[in-house]
């Protein structure tokens, strides 16, 4: 197997000295979602969240870190960003804004340091898997070592 390419999420990651599990997969599939991710990898499926950005009517980022078989709620999110309205950033915009790419988003190492919030009933697992800074790259963090590394927030996210 090759050897494999640290991205910017890990490198930030080893600097802070923080622990973490990275894992490659391949797929020649265009919407790979992450339950087939973590199939791939062994991984529980409960652990694997997306990352989404969100702009607010003045253009201010926030980022989101959900469960994949959630659904953003986006008066909560509007809530827990103190906006009064948010809407999903479009896609064609996340490379500019973030450094990344749909499908290889990750909350660690975007361009800029935007408020992040991470889904509240995720905190009862210990651990989340997200993406690894690019596609084809996943990390499986505690979920307190990424809340201090991206200084990020837990906050009731998603539709129920």
């Amino acid at each position: 197997m090759p050897k494999q390419t640290k991205t910017n999420a890990m490198r930030i990651l080893d600097r802070n000295k923080v622990e973490y599990a990275s894992f490659q997969y391949f797929t020649d599939e265009e919407n790979t979602d992450g339950t087939l991710v973590a199939r791939m990898n062994n991984r529980d499926t409960n652990l694997v969240h997306k990352t989404l950005v969100a702009k607010s009517v003045k253009n201010e980022l926030y980022v989101f870190v959900i469960p994949i078989n959630k659904e953003l709620d986006l008066k909560k999110a509007a809530l827990a960003a103190g906006e009064k309205k948010i809407e999903m950033l479009p896609h064609k915009e996340l490379l500019k804004y973030t450094g990344y790419i749909k499908g290889g988003c990750s909350p660690i190492g975007m361009k800029k340091q935007y408020p992040t919030f991470l889904e509240l009933s995720s905190e009862e697992l210990g651990k989340m898997i997200v993406s690894g800074g690019k596609k084809g790259q996943i990390i499986e963090i505690e979920i307190d070592d990424l809340l201090s590394t991206i200084k990020g927030q837990l906050k009731d996210l998603v539709k129920m």
